[in-house]
């Protein structure tokens, strides 16, 4: 997998780029839209630059800049430990893999994971606290931590496609749907992103974020809260089995000339035809369902 800096460090380098002034604010929204990755990095980069003293947290309002950055940027990530091999980045993809192989329990506590992947306690912190969001474990009432047994097999991830099948080409065609120019400019920049290189020198992480952005977006466009509720859930405990699929990256090309056609359809408001390419996009992956069991098998 690429190296390259962890989101902390990138939105280190956006607020010194910008010259931004101590007090400034720093939405998480538009941090995820200019880095291109989802709110819940962005969120915990900035949690994490909270802990370290650059930003300061505001109830309800959000965080502020505490100190300015102007020191040179390597210099800075490094006396922070922020560098993009950083341990809970690390910790979460060897966790990721040896619950996928069978090696870790169903249920453990925390100083198994402590102790077998060497992480501070902040840093356990940190990667149980990011396992917990994405829903692939939780913690039990008491003591311990419980994996859940969604989404651990490859007859899993495909139960979770044909439940995007059935909902994905209806939310395009919801009753007022409309996909926000700014919005469809953003996907299309990420998806071009992708042929121009991206595919192989981004990381898992970005892949899957950029992935899970654009199909978000565009159900976040029907407006229907409950298709927007129910894909939201579905892409935070598929999680597992999506970094393992990107272990083959052929299929994102194909992928990425997929995307753009169906934004090309709905910036025409073509959305029949757009609701019918999603349908045959989710398709296809079912069809390549053997290939994906042989990549997700430990």
């Amino acid at each position: 997998m690429p190296t390259e800096k962890s989101i902390p460090a990138r939105v280190l380098e956006l607020i010194r780029a910008d010259g931004l002034p101590v007090g400034s604010h720093l939405p998480a929204q538009l941090l995820a839209d200019r880095l291109r990755v989802s709110r819940t990095p962005v969120n915990d980069a900035l949690s994490l630059l909270h802990e370290k003293g650059i930003l300061h947290r505001e109830r309800n309002r959000g965080y502020f800049l505490a100190q300015p950055v102007e020191r040179p940027l390597a210099e800075l990530v490094d006396q922070l430990g922020l560098d993009g091999d950083d341990a809970v980045t690390s910790a979460y993809f060897r966790i990721a893999d040896d619950r996928l192989r069978g090696e870790l329990p169903d249920e453990f506590p925390e100083a198994l994971i402590k102790s077998r992947y060497g992480l501070t306690p902040a840093q356990l912190n940190a990667v149980l606290g990011r396992i917990a969001r994405e829903g692939w474990a939780e913690k039990k009432p008491g003591y311990g931590w419980a994996f859940s047994s969604m989404l651990t097999t490859a007859d899993s991830l495909l139960q979770s496609y044909r439940l995007r099948l059935a909902l994905e080409p209806a939310a395009l065609l919801e009753p007022g749907y409309r996909l926000d120019p700014a919005v469809l400019a953003r996907c299309r920049a990420a998806e071009q992103h992708l042929l121009d290189g991206g595919i192989e020198t981004d990381t898992a992480d970005q892949l899957h974020e950029r992935g899970v952005r654009f199909h978000e977006s565009l159900v976040e466009a029907s407006g229907n809260p409950f298709f927007i509720d129910t894909i939201r859930r579905v892409n935070r405990v598929r999680r597992l089995l999506s970094y393992r699929s990107m272990r083959d990256r052929k299929r994102y090309a194909q992928h990425a000339r997929q995307h753009l056609q169906l934004l090309h359809l709905l910036e025409h408001e073509r959305n029949e035809e757009a609701a019918e390419a999603m349908r045959a996009h989710l398709n296809a992956t079912l069809r390549n369902h053997e290939k994906i069991r042989g990549i997700l098998k430990p």
